[in-house]
């Protein structure tokens, strides 16, 4: 005998969605390789009820200091330890808040191989001033 089994999930009646009535203004970086973050993250504040206002290209400097003032609402894409000392002086956890990440261990700046590494015994990102 087989059974099959299904379920059915009604989505929430749109009077009980968080983000009813609350406008969200992003804002992001124009580096092509983080708007799927930034529309993920719109598209799910839309489903929950989100007013979702398209987002504003700026500099990662500018992105802090308005989220800190209240001009913009947030940014899907904070690399740390490498924005650091942007949101330290927006206001750092005083004024904002980050939550979550996408991707742990993430790699940043320069990468070179291991091979390469052994050979010219490079251990630190000074070296790389030495021709």
């Amino acid at each position: 005998m087989a059974t099959t089994g299904s379920s059915v999930h009604a989505a929430p009646a749109a009077d009980t969605l968080p983000g009813k009535g609350i406008t969200v203004k992003p804002v992001k970086n124009p580096v092509p390789e983080e708007n799927f973050q930034h529309l993920l993250v719109m598209r799910a504040l839309e489903k929950l009820g989100y007013t979702v206002q398209p987002y504003k290209d700026v500099d990662y400097p500018t992105a802090y200091m308005s989220i800190a003032s209240g001009d913009a609402t947030f940014i899907a894409s904070h690399w740390n330890p490498l924005h650091a000392d942007f949101y330290k002086n927006a206001g750092g956890d005083a004024k904002l808040y980050r939550a979550g990440e996408y991707i742990s261990n993430a790699a940043q700046g320069y990468l070179i191989d291991k091979k390469t590494a052994d050979q010219y015994q490079i251990t630190n990102i000074a070296q790389l001033q030495d021709p």
